[in-house]
């Protein structure tokens, strides 16, 4: 069986958490996944999209989850500042995003996988590790295609 080979090198997982209401689908639409002008309607469950980028010569996909505003999914308000220390104390991105205009959210996906990215080459970030977020895809051989063994047919098997 032959496959076409992968367009990308690594999956990061984004997943989209807080209070009903405040624009988290409408993140969704404005990170370059789809778009939707004026109207983001009320998430029942999860929806998520994809998107390939390309960080430092990789091509990586971006999968985005939305999760409706649910009550385990609690976010706390927080003032500028806060949120701006905490990220300094916590080595993380901080970057300023309007959910309603889309200012700044395409960028802010961008930058979250530039820093990931170099994590995954400064060893920092452990791929084996589930909760990391992040997939490796295995390179094409040569070639450009990837190849299986023959699998043996199950005699019992009517498909």
């Amino acid at each position: 069986m032959t496959t076409a080979p992968y367009n990308y090198s690594y999956i990061f997982k984004y997943i989209i958490i807080g209070d009903m209401g405040v624009g988290k689908s409408c993140l969704l639409h404005h990170s370059g996944v789809s778009f939707m002008e004026d109207y983001c309607p009320h998430t029942i469950g999860v929806e998520f999209g994809t998107r390939i980028i390309e960080v430092s010569g990789q091509k990586i996909k971006l999968q985005i989850w939305d999760t409706a505003g649910q009550e385990r999914f609690r976010a706390r308000d927080v003032t500028y500042e806060e949120a701006k220390q905490f990220a300094e104390e916590n080595g993380l991105l901080f970057l300023e995003a309007s959910a309603k205009t889309g200012e700044n959210v395409e960028d802010a996906f961008l930058e979250a996988a530039k820093k990931i990215y170099q994590n995954i080459q400064d060893g920092s970030l452990d791929l084996n590790a589930a909760e990391s977020g992040v997939q490796h895809k295995p390179s094409a051989p040569q070639g450009g295609r990837l190849t299986s063994e023959p699998q043996p047919q199950k005699e019992s098997c009517s498909c």
